[in-house]
């Protein structure tokens, strides 16, 4: 009883529900503990799918207007792109079995980088600031680097 107490918050989630808990928690978006949170996007998703289809979008055209509703403004997590980084400019530096604790370990150390930029812009990837962002992780982890190794 007490492993189905524990795990009920996460399995009586909706496929939206579980879904969304799935991307924060892979992306470790700090949201990922706010069942909340999760909830009311998962069921804001379902409603958006319901009514798309009320109004006659084939199921392919409402699951899209669903996740869009489902992970707007959560496109980009700090650690997606951090990741990004140092897997696309620092595979020769840091292994890939190191990747996943060197990431963690400079998240917090990269914190004030992140804290200029607009992240919940769904477009923000397309924007001059990504490229900024970009540049000025990859400037950090270097200096993290020369400083202190992988």
């Amino acid at each position: 009883m007490n492993n189905k107490k524990k795990n009920e918050g996460q399995t009586d989630f909706s496929y939206y529900g579980l879904y969304l808990l799935d991307y924060l928690c892979t992306n470790k978006f700090e949201q990922a503990t706010d069942t909340a949170f999760i909830r009311e996007r998962a069921d804001r998703a379902a409603e958006t799918y319901e009514k798309a289809r009320l109004e006659g979008y084939p199921a392919d055209g409402a699951q899209e207007q669903a996740m869009d509703t489902l992970l707007r403004g959560l496109r980009y997590s700090r650690y997606a792109i951090l990741r990004e980084v140092v897997e696309s400019e620092f595979f020769d530096e840091v292994p890939e079995e190191k990747q996943e604790a060197f990431i963690l370990k400079l998240m917090p150390l990269v914190g004030n980088v992140f804290s200029v930029y607009d992240l919940s812009d769904d477009n923000f990837a397309l924007s001059s600031d990504y490229d900024l962002l970009y540049t000025e992780l990859t400037g950090a982890t270097v200096l993290y680097i020369g400083e202190y190794g992988v």
